[in-house]
């Protein structure tokens, strides 16, 4: 059940457990914790999981006679264990009740709810024995927003119609593994080692331990105070009775007590917990730190204020106002991306983890996802956007030592990416339908060295940022661009530059059928992107003040004449045609059609139409079936106008008539495999078939909520798609660009998402309001001593100066790409 800022789920549901821990997460950008009950422990229905963020760790794996790397986040300990049962009230040695879980017979009510706003999850379960006493149990979690080496638990009890004691257990617990996603079980897991655990003379807990190959030291402190007797307005005193379990397990610590409990008295358990690594900076030991944090931390009252007051501050810099099922949804994927990505992250080497840190699919791994993310960060946490570049930035030198040892000049960025930037995409992948392990060549997939530059510069057109753009951003560009250069391979019979070998985003088409090499031909997002790619160089080139020129020519030991190849191949990369629309590689419309409703009819969900037909020993290469969208990104990373621009620079004419026509093509011959791929369909038939479009919005609006992948959102959130649908608000429903120091709008709006309100940071104007009604858009520049924000809306330029707000009428929608006269 959603509300405005409430995430609700009623009732527990053993099957749905999962999905609801990955959902109902909280983070803070440096670490976060899966929303898992504190009161047990793994299990099919439960799957605890704390991870932080760029803490990596590399296993080896034994699979089919082959020695596999693996590198994933990693499952840190748990900080979460706090359970509780009924306790004798005398001393003759009675019984005590059993250890409660939901998944107890005693469970009588249960209730969670995700608090947005305030960044808090609550927990509210009755249990009832059998002689009828009913136990009220309370609990609110919290990960710090404002101090990010913090989390607390707040767990209250109070007995109904009874009186006598509860006894708790709470702790640290050690004993994990990297378990979360199903088809990686048979792997190596074991990612933790050397945990040695302690109490303080003050009852402070503390457990330390190390990655067994990054030797990344983890530690963990935490405080428990609990007060009984305070129910109907007393005071309550701190309670002394808190000791160490024994014996202690060799890798967790674990503390006990007893606190009595009266009809209409509360007893409450504090427990407060401070988690560092040694990867962060100026703090000495993991351990220390972490013991010194959590002796410092305010109660859970001050915990709670604070923290609540550092979303208040964020939720302010990311405004976001849509009504209705819709705006629910739109605002649960923020606060997941906030809880990922937040102002915290900033500081820290990481880049964008495709599954959030909600969970393990994708190992943790960094794929192309912030090309579906950072266009929203861009205008609302620039600061944020810089440092995820500078993930990539730090990593360009395994890029190019990656380009040198596959025989390209510049800089060949990995499809996947983890700790130090070296290809981390699996040789082999499970197919958990035939059970069949297979080779995997998506690390072919060249044109994430596209979608980095392409952040790159929307980053810095969005901020003004020429310091970045001339510095680091150059250098990642120019090597991107490079590699591209050093790629295309000229065919004097099509008197065209092609570039062969690669997997487009479609994934499915990996080789061509019956042949023994691994690749395709002249992919043409992958074409069409490089020659952006290679004309943005060139024109950054030139751009250069002299001696950052110089000193780039010098530094990348660059010729003075490569940017002249860039453009010339910029204008004379191949992209092919087949019955009159665009392939999606050369050779795409010589392949069978597919049965797709006799596959429909027999299999129903037919998303992972890859693994139904290898299973069937047939493979997707021999069909025109795609995945996820592949030439139709072409309509979501550029406006129609830049992408008929794009065409014409190659030589082509790309109208309103063919863009349609290719649009209906592949929407036909797309199976939708990916959160991603409704998402960009949604974007593209927002300006193509309207009506058409909303179908593919509410799916990627649901995507993570109703889990339409079948189990993989408890694997973790989909954070690009999550993401992606912000933007489709902020940029797809306005078509908001920031080019030449303006803002360029082109509103396409849908019926149902006709009513809204963003507020955005460009340039120096940290509050720019637009909210569009019907058929006006309203821009707000808050008052400043800065310069005026230029909008051209309709072919006309408005000025807004500070301190202003104007009505604008919207002009009518365009529906594709055009061909303006050069």
């Amino acid at each position: 059940m959603a509300r405005a800022w409430t995430w609700s789920y009623e009732g527990y549901d053993p099957q749905e457990e999962r999905l609801r821990e990955a959902l109902c997460t909280l983070g803070n950008g440096y670490f976060a914790t899966r929303g898992a009950a504190p009161e047990a422990s793994e299990g099919p229905s439960h799957y605890p999981g704390t991870y932080a963020a760029g803490c990596y760790n590399r296993l080896t794996s034994s699979v089919r006679g082959h020695r596999v790397e693996n590198e994933d986040l990693v499952n840190l300990p748990n900080w979460l264990p706090l359970r509780y049962r009924i306790h004798p009230a005398d001393t003759t040695g009675a019984t005590p009740g059993p250890w409660l879980t939901p998944d107890h017979e005693h469970l009588a009510e249960h209730r969670q709810s995700l608090d947005l706003r305030g960044g808090t999850l609550t927990r509210r379960s009755v249990y009832e024995d059998e002689h009828g006493r009913r136990l009220h149990v309370e609990q609110r979690r919290l990960v710090h927003m404002g101090d990010p080496h913090l989390a607390a638990l707040h767990t209250a009890f109070r007995a109904e119609g009874w009186a006598g004691a509860i006894e708790v257990e709470t702790g640290i617990d050690g004993d994990v593994r990297n378990s979360g996603v199903a088809r990686y079980r048979d792997l190596a897991n074991r990612h933790l080692t050397g945990w040695v655990s302690g109490t303080e003379e003050d009852g402070v807990a503390s457990l330390r331990c190390r990655t067994v190959e990054s030797d990344i030291g983890v530690a963990l402190a935490a405080r428990t105070r609990a007060v009984c007797g305070g129910g109907e307005g007393r005071q309550g005193a701190e309670s002394p009775g808190l000791r160490p379990r024994s014996p202690q397990p060799e890798k967790a610590v674990f503390q006990r007590l007893v606190l009595a409990l009266g009809p209409g008295s509360e007893a409450v358990v504090d427990k407060t917990v401070a988690l560092y690594t040694s990867r962060d900076p100026a703090i000495g030991s993991p351990l220390r730190a972490a013991v010194a944090g959590v002796r410092r931390a305010p109660d859970f009252a001050r915990l709670l204020a604070s923290h609540e007051r550092a979303w208040a501050d964020l939720w302010r810099q990311v405004r976001l106002e849509v009504p209705g099922e819709a705006g629910c949804i739109l605002r649960l994927h923020l606060f997941h991306v906030l809880q990922t990505l937040s102002p915290h992250t900033a500081e820290l080497d990481v880049g964008v983890p495709a599954r959030g840190l909600h969970g393990e699919a994708y190992r943790g791994h960094v794929f192309w996802d912030e090309l579906f993310v950072l266009p929203f960060l861009n205008l609302h946490l620039p600061e944020v956007s810089r440092g995820l570049l500078d993930y990539r930035y730090r990593r360009l030198p395994a890029a190019c030592r990656a380009a040198r040892e596959a025989g390209r000049a510049g800089a060949m960025y990995p499809w996947q990416s983890a700790d130090n930037g070296r290809e981390e995409t699996q040789e082999l992948h499970l197919n958990p339908r035939s059970g069949r392990w297979l080779p995997d060549h998506s690390r072919l997939q060249h044109h994430v060295g596209s979608a980095v530059a392409y952040n790159v510069w929307q980053y810095c057109q969005a901020t003004a940022d020429t310091e970045y753009l001339y510095s680091k951003g150059a250098e990642m560009l120019l090597q991107i661009a490079r590699f591209w250069a050093d790629s295309a391979e000229w065919d004097a019979s099509l008197a065209r530059y092609r570039i062969r070998g690669v997997v487009g985003p479609d994934e499915y088409h990996d080789a061509y059928p019956g042949s023994g090499a691994a690749g395709l031909d002249d992919n043409t997002y992958t074409n069409v992107t490089a020659a952006w790619v290679l004309s943005r160089a060139t024109e950054l080139f030139r751009a250069l003040p002299g001696a950052r020129r110089r000193h780039l020519l010098d530094r990348m030991r660059l010729d003075s004449d490569e940017p002249e190849l860039w453009e010339d191949i910029s204008h004379q990369l191949y992209v092919p045609y087949h019955r009159g629309v665009i392939s999606q590689f050369a050779g795409y419309g010589e392949l069978d059609e597919l049965d797709w409703e006799g596959y429909r009819k027999r299999y129903g969900d037919i998303r992972r139409l890859d693994r139904i037909l290898e299973a069937e020993g047939d493979t997707v290469n021999r069909y025109q079936a795609s995945k996820q969208a592949d030439v139709l990104m072409l309509g979501y990373l550029f406006s129609p106008e830049e992408l008929a621009g794009l065409f014409r620079q190659l030589g082509h004419v790309l109208d309103e008539d063919s863009w349609r026509a290719t649009v209906d093509y592949y929407l036909a011959r797309t199976c939708h495999g990916s959160t991603l791929s409704s998402l960009v369909h949604a974007w593209v038939l927002a300006r193509v078939r309207r009506d058409e479009a909303w179908r593919y919005c509410e799916e990627a609006l649901t995507g993570d909520v109703a889990d339409i992948q079948g189990g993989t959102t408890e694997e973790g959130i989909h954070l690009g798609a999550m993401a992606g649908t912000l933007d489709f608000v902020q940029r797809g429903m306005t078509g908001l660009e920031t080019r030449d120091d303006a803002l360029w709008l082109a509103p396409a709006t849908l019926p149902q998402l006709s009513k809204f309100g963003v507020r955005i940071r460009f340039r120096r104007h940290w509050d720019v309001d637009l909210r569009i009604r019907a058929r006006q858009l309203r821009i707000a520049v808050p008052d400043s001593h800065h310069a005026a924000v230029r909008i051209v809306l309709g072919g006309h330029v408005h000025v807004i100066t500070p301190g202003t707000a104007r009505w604008l009428d919207l002009p009518p929608a365009r529906h594709g790409p055009s061909c303006p006269g050069p």
